[in-house]
């Protein structure tokens, strides 16, 4: 099935079954521990959306949770169903619930666990909002994690304000190339850093200068930055601290033990650090949108896999994209 087909009802679309298609793995490992397995079709709650889902993604979070980089963080069983990425067609919903059968929507997965690479998903309403007609579901599924990520990032924690420097560190992947753009559409000065094969694509999102990561070392620049964002999770705030101006951010997507303490430590002084963890909201990916068909949002994918695929989209994701979002299309859903 075409993944960005129009709906307009999603009561054929409701599971006759008890059990759906879903990814899975079931111990850590390499990619080669996902592969097609059989679960219950999930039991929507009151307040929740149950979606058939059509595309998803992947971003790093998911292989890192594969290979049990952080299974201290998530002490779960087994199976797990990875992803967080949802674009779909609303099959149940509550009345009143905003939602209504055969809406396109997107979501960001609530469920500490994932659950997106499967024929279906519950999320909270207030974790999905609408998409437009004129959306491809393949870019829809490409934007919840990251694009929230780099949005609350950038305005949250960077507390973004019109006329500031902004340095994006791993602009050329999912969440910087979200980040440049937003950074441009607040108003911002926007430095970026990728490796030079990604330095067109940086200034075509809209960076005002690029720097390649290889040959220039930002924390021995002459420039100075309100906000660095640290999409890579290569810096170090003490580095970075020397380039911050008065006031400035330096915000991380890392979360290991060392980028807690800076949190902590850190938060009363004239040039904070931060590591933040995304929040599933409805309504930041309804903002999202809101710059999508404003066009200050382009959506770039790196390559498309379908989900019996999702073996090599995890390895294309480890051994580094071109730029862009992996994305896993569900070629066989209804």
């Amino acid at each position: 099935m075409d993944p960005n087909a129009r709906a307009t009802s999603g009561s054929d679309r409701i599971p006759t079954a008890t059990t759906m298609r879903a990814v899975q793995y079931d111990q850590y490992g390499d990619a080669s521990v996902l592969h097609i397995g059989e679960h219950p079709v999930p039991r929507r709650l009151p307040g929740q959306l149950l979606i058939n889902v059509l595309a998803s993604s992947v971003n790093p979070i998911d292989y890192r949770f594969r290979r049990g980089d952080l299974k201290g963080i998530i002490p779960f069983g087994f199976p797990r169903i990875p992803g967080y990425d949802v674009a779909g067609i609303v099959v149940d919903t509550d009345s009143g619930s905003g939602f209504a059968q055969g809406d396109r929507v997107m979501a960001f997965l609530d469920h500490t666990r994932g659950g997106a690479l499967a024929d279906y998903a519950v999320c909270a309403v207030g974790s999905a909002a609408k998409i437009p007609d004129a959306m491809p579901m393949e870019e829809a599924a490409a934007i919840p994690l990251a694009g929230t990520t780099a949005l609350q990032s950038l305005r949250d924690h960077g507390k973004i304000r019109s006329g500031q420097t902004v340095l994006i560190n791993g602009a050329s992947g999912g969440v910087g190339m979200f980040a440049v753009q937003i950074a441009k559409s607040f108003g911002c000065h926007v430095d970026a850093i990728a490796s030079e094969r990604n330095r067109d694509f940086c200034l075509s999102l809209g960076a005002d200068h690029f720097y390649d990561y290889e040959q220039d070392d930002f924390t021995k620049s002459s420039e100075r930055w309100d906000i660095i964002f640290d999409v890579a999770g290569k810096a170090h705030y003490l580095a970075a601290r020397s380039v911050l101006k008065e006031g400035g951010h330096f915000v991380s997507t890392e979360p290991n033990i060392e980028g807690m303490l800076v949190s902590i430590l850190t938060w009363p002084l004239s040039k904070s650090g931060r590591v933040m963890l995304a929040a599933p909201s409805g309504n930041d990916l309804e903002e999202l949108i809101r710059l999508y068909e404003l066009g200050k949002l382009r959506v770039s994918i790196d390559r498309r896999f379908s989900f019996e695929q999702a073996g090599d989209a995890h390895r294309r994701i480890e051994s580094g994209v071109d730029h862009g979002k992996v994305v896993l299309v569900n070629e066989q859903a209804r």
